[in-house]
């Protein structure tokens, strides 16, 4: 992998141009010329690999996942795929690839997305976060540096908020009119300045997979959805899907 990052950060260098950054990896190597000189700039190539890397894994682990366990519910859920399948032809047709500017017009698309993530709370207690100050929090005193584990369990899966949250139910976010509905409880990308980098990234590419595949392939489980088990094999820092065979029919 690092090898790999070497060779694009090396095709970025021999086709910088200073004053028009494509990416991120552009912006860095910007940087890194700006303070060339300064011997103690945190902006190198090690630094640029080891960013490049976090943002890599990190987006294709938790894409992957979130993409393979939401085809499973939607195995196990197979009245939910043909609405989203309704509404794909309704929106989109056959004759086109979906794109982002189709999700404004989807509202139940765009639930049974915020639902699939909602549902399998795919990283329980978010990543540590530290405080860099005292902080007084309620009647807690926190000491500078002291990390912080977060329960987005308790959030997402709020039964004020969201009604029988063990329940797989697009309804969650849909309002009595059938128009999409936000939360301020939907939060699997965590909350605050620290939120993660790559969420608009990550609704784009689920959004734009999850339609392409269902525009696609109609889907069908090898044994009677009622017997398909949805319980996480593993609810350590990533709740991960048990295995399942999935049959893909081209429409």
């Amino acid at each position: 992998m690092k090898q790999y990052f070497l060779e694009k950060i090396k095709e970025h260098q021999e086709s910088l141009d200073m004053n028009s950054p494509r990416d991120f990896i552009d912006c860095f190597l910007i940087k890194m010329e700006e303070e060339k000189d300064n011997p103690q700039t945190e902006f190198t190539t090690e630094a640029l690999v080891n960013l490049v890397n976090d943002l890599f894994a990190a987006g294709s682990e938790t894409i992957s996942t979130t993409l393979r366990y939401g085809l499973f519910h939607l195995l196990k859920n197979p009245e939910v795929t043909e609405k989203v399948q309704e509404e794909i032809d309704r929106v989109i047709g056959r004759h086109r690839s979906p794109c982002m500017q189709d999700k404004s017009s989807m509202p139940y698309t765009e639930a049974v997305l915020h639902e699939i993530q909602r549902y399998i709370d795919l990283i329980p207690t978010s990543l540590p976060h530290a405080v860099n100050c005292d902080t007084k929090f309620r009647n807690y005193f926190i000491p500078k540096g002291t990390t912080i584990i977060t329960s987005l369990t308790s959030v997402l899966h709020d039964s004020k908020e969201f009604p029988n949250p063990e329940k797989f139910d697009p309804g969650h976010f849909l309002d009595k009119n059938g128009k999409f509905k936000k939360s301020d409880y939907f939060m699997p990308f965590s909350t605050g300045k620290r939120i993660c980098v790559g969420e608009g990234l990550a609704r784009m590419e689920l959004f734009l997979f999850l339609t392409t595949i269902l525009q696609n392939f109609h889907l069908k489980s090898v044994v009677d959805p009622k017997d398909l088990d949805t319980t996480p094999v593993s609810t350590g820092f990533i709740s991960m899907p048990p295995a399942y065979q999935i049959c893909f029919i081209p429409v």
